[in-house]
């Protein structure tokens, strides 16, 4: 065992410390260094607003349209925040107020003055009905539904902080109950817009909100979940809306018009109508698909319309009655009365019926012709009345082709036909 005098014992110590201390300088500044390098990283983020940006409003997969819009958004690029230890509010109810936050200003109130008869038989000025609409481009560009806006002589858009803007209509889409307006905001005031996201992937059981006006009570959130996808619903213009998003989010008068929202704030749908006995939320609602919106939005900024494919041929709806008179097959379909020289029905082999009859009674009658092939699908959606025509058509362009399928006589025949364009 080897022996240490004192001189010796204090020198070793007074080293060892020395090591110590230097070891832990050097921690700490490495600690330090990587500290500044996160916190400088954190002050060189970008900003939470975007500067700018656009959005191809009509490109719903990974190639855009040719004739797609392009909007001038503003929304915040970042995912919204969830709860952490720090909060008193359930992640939940945290995820309620983040969506709230960033989509209540992009919403707005819509209010609308129509002309009405007083007493005395003259025209006087009425309050319109009320509903809700998205701000979709800092331009001043808002969707809506078409109903919201109907019969009206004037429209008002109210916006978040009060301010109060009369708005015009730049096209109307009865056929999916969608219009838009626009208003012009001062050249100081920057308009938040609603974020559009995907309606394509959604699940049934996915939690939704919506943001709307009902009863005029501005901005009103509600949640709920995606009750069924799918459906198709008809619509009080006697056309049917397909894929239709139901849900038991609480919509109510006033709220037609404003968006449903998915947990990160994006637009998935357009809230549009309630089945109701009273009037009133009863836990069924419908919502516009945002693809739908999208793709019809796009066109009538453009064009002011939605252009739509038609088979330019004159086609009755066939019932029971004009069945036994003509002693068809079937009672269902739609029978092709005339084909026009030259158009794309003829050239596609499509027939037209050549025995001219009277139908109907009165100044309500008119002469169809009979004998001609009878439309029972087209391009594969099952076809008995005109109703069904118009949707299989819905979101067909002129110029596109088509197969369709014929009864004529007793054999079922199939033709491939170019669409025209259809006269609104």
């Amino acid at each position: 065992m080897r022996l240490y005098s004192r001189n010796q014992v204090i020198g070793i110590a007074c080293i060892a410390a020395a090591v110590a201390f230097g070891g832990a300088y050097a921690l700490r500044d490495a600690d330090l260094s990587g500290a500044a390098k996160a916190l400088f990283a954190r002050d060189k983020a970008p900003a939470s607003v975007s500067d700018g940006p656009t959005v191809d409003i009509a490109a719903t997969g990974d190639t855009a349209r040719a004739d797609s819009f392009i909007l001038q958004t503003n929304v915040p690029e970042e995912p919204l925040t969830v709860a952490d230890s720090n909060t008193v509010y359930t992640q939940d109810e945290t995820q309620n107020i983040s969506v709230y936050q960033k989509a209540n200003e992009a919403v707005v109130n819509i209010t609308t003055e129509i002309v009405g008869i007083n007493w005395f038989l003259e025209p006087v000025p009425q309050e319109g009905g009320s509903g809700s609409g998205s701000i979709i481009d800092t331009r001043g560009y808002i969707v809506t539904n078409s109903h919201v806006i109907a019969d009206a002589v004037k429209i008002f858009v109210s916006l978040s902080d009060g301010s109060q803007y009369e708005g015009k209509v730049i096209g109307v889409d009865r056929e999916n109950d969608i219009a838009v307006l626009k208003f012009d905001p001062p050249k100081d005031v920057l308009l938040k817009t609603i974020q559009f996201g995907e309606s394509s992937g959604l699940k049934v059981g996915q939690k939704v909100l919506a943001i709307g006006n009902p009863f005029g009570l501005e901005r009103t959130l509600t949640t709920g979940i995606v009750s069924a996808l799918g459906r198709p619903v008809k619509t009080q213009a006697n056309t049917v809306i397909k894929d239709m998003i139901q849900t038991d989010t609480a919509i109510n008068p006033g709220n037609s018009g404003g968006p449903l929202l998915d947990t990160q704030g994006r637009m998935i749908g357009i809230n549009t109508m309630i089945y109701s006995t009273s009037g009133s939320s009863a836990g069924v609602g419908f919502a516009i698909p945002v693809n739908t919106a999208k793709r019809v939005v796009s066109e009538l900024i453009q064009f002011g319309k939605v252009r739509r494919g038609s088979i330019d041929a004159e086609l009755v709806q066939l019932n029971s009655a004009i069945s036994n008179y003509a002693r068809l097959s079937t009672d269902k379909g739609l029978l092709v009365s005339k084909v026009g020289s030259g158009s794309n029905a003829e050239k596609a082999g499509l027939k037209g019926g050549t025995d001219a009859v009277r139908y109907g009674s009165g100044r309500s009658s008119s002469v169809i012709y009979l004998g001609g092939d009878v439309i029972v699908s087209i391009a594969g959606i099952r076809v008995e009345s005109l109703t069904d025509y118009y949707s299989a058509l819905e979101s067909k362009k002129p110029g596109e082709t088509v197969e369709i399928s014929v009864l004529r006589g007793k054999q079922q025949i199939s033709l491939k036909l170019t669409l025209a364009e259809r006269e609104n």
